[in-house]
């Protein structure tokens, strides 16, 4: 192994040397916990005291400094508290830090080494006593809590805000514009029958959907005229087309049938 891989390893090892001494686990009310947050670092945040009788458990309390209480001079809490203790026995519980050391020129970390602070044997919950300010802070907070998210206003002068559409201008053009193609108006029949036999001129078969397609008229219409004028293959090669009934056609004698069938055709499947 390397040196740097060694030193590496060894930066990473836990430090044992405070595992014996006793921390104490203290729960603080949020109130609390957020005015040491916005402490600074260097001032006093509170005092503790104990005062232990003969035959009775240790009395516990804590007295918030006037630096503190004066963080946020608008939001009063409560100065002094007491704290239940309870012994822990059933589980072992430790306190960890993580230390990285980099330097100015190089983020990377250097090293990067682990403590254990101590083993916790007491449990301490902070409770605030039931003083007016605490009773005043809670009346505060169920008063804020009582208060609906969304409130009705009266408006006294037009509001002119950029209010949200239920549809959109390009929308409904898309579906006016699909809706019109859909529906196909119905053409004189004399008028579709002229457009009909204009495509048989060039071609002997078709399917529906290209005749649809060709006279642009609704699917049933367009039917109706055809079982008049054209027959429906049943059978191959020109299953499901539609050609022109005998006494309609007028093809040229070298364009009507091949060896193997017609000579000009749509072989497109018909979706009748």
């Amino acid at each position: 192994m390397s040196k740097e891989a060694e030193a590496i390893r060894v930066d990473k090892e836990l430090d044992l040397s405070n595992a014996g001494r006793g921390v104490w686990l203290v729960k603080v009310p949020k109130y609390m916990a957020n005015k040491w947050e916005k402490a600074p670092g260097n001032i006093e945040v509170g005092k503790l005291k104990i005062s232990k009788q003969v035959g009775q458990k240790a009395q516990v309390s804590l007295t918030l400094s006037d630096a503190v209480i004066n963080i946020d001079p608008a939001e009063e809490i409560p100065r002094d508290h007491r704290l239940d203790v309870s012994v822990v026995t059933k589980q072992t519980l430790g306190v960890f830090s993580h230390a990285v050391t980099t330097t100015r020129d190089d983020p990377v970390p250097e090293c990067e080494k682990q403590y254990m602070e101590g083993r916790i044997v007491q449990k301490l919950e902070c409770r605030p006593y039931a003083d007016h300010c605490y009773m005043k802070m809670k009346l505060e907070s169920i008063r804020k809590a009582s208060q609906p998210a969304r409130q009705v206003k009266s408006l006294e002068k037009i509001v002119h805000n950029y209010k949200p559409v239920s549809d959109h201008k390009h929308n409904i053009e898309d579906r006016e514009r699909k809706k019109a193609e859909g529906k196909k108006s119905r053409d004189d029949k004399n008028a579709v029958l002229d457009m009909l036999f204009n495509a048989f001129e060039k071609h002997q078969y078709y399917n529906i959907k290209d005749l649809v397609k060709i006279t642009r008229q609704p699917i049933s219409y367009l039917k109706e005229i055809l079982k008049e004028v054209c027959d429906y293959n049943m059978k191959n090669p020109h299953k499901n087309m539609w050609e022109l009934k005998k006494e309609y056609r007028h093809y040229k004698e070298d364009d009507k049938k091949d060896d193997d069938g017609t000579k000009d055709t749509m072989s497109d499947s018909d979706s009748d």
